[in-house]
């Protein structure tokens, strides 16, 4: 079974976004009982919250459903659960840094950002600061697929 962990700052746009579109992609590949995939934020601001409105929308325009959904934050308990986890997945480096600081490290390499698994690696704009919902939707989309390509290619 693969284990990703998607972590950005407040679990309630990008990461969100990225956790159902790759539970959504999963199934659709016949492939959700070799997946258990999970988000977690860095800080604690929205802890308990859901999906934030506009990402809600965005999943629902592409009929994916992100119901049940609550922020949770990484916290040092999750250092324990580091090993269980095949991948930690940011969406840019400022979350590799907090992720580091809050697992004491990463000595496996496990943590990546998400667009570096496609041809532009880089950040993923954050849509609560840009405003742009569409601009993240393609970058988690088309990360999240190319993500899966590398789990499937390489056996993760």
């Amino acid at each position: 079974m693969t284990k990703i962990l998607f972590i950005c700052l407040g679990n309630i746009c990008r990461i969100p976004m990225a956790e159902f579109v790759m539970k959504d992609l999963v199934e659709k590949a016949g492939l959700a009982d070799e997946f258990q995939i999970d988000s977690a934020a860095t800080c604690r601001d929205e802890i308990g919250n859901p999906v934030y409105p506009p990402a809600r929308r965005k999943l629902a325009e592409h009929g994916i459903s992100c119901e049940g959904h609550a922020a949770r934050q990484l916290t040092a308990q999750d250092y324990e659960d580091y090993e269980e986890y095949d991948l930690l997945i940011g969406m840019e480096g400022a979350n590799l840094k907090n992720m580091q600081r809050i697992c004491g490290g990463d000595p496996a390499g496990k943590m990546h950002r998400l667009l570096d698994y496609t041809a532009r690696p880089g950040d993923v704009a954050d849509p609560w600061y840009t405003g742009d919902f569409e601009a993240t939707w393609r970058d988690v989309s088309e990360g999240c697929k190319c993500l899966l390509a590398e789990i499937e290619k390489s056996g993760i």
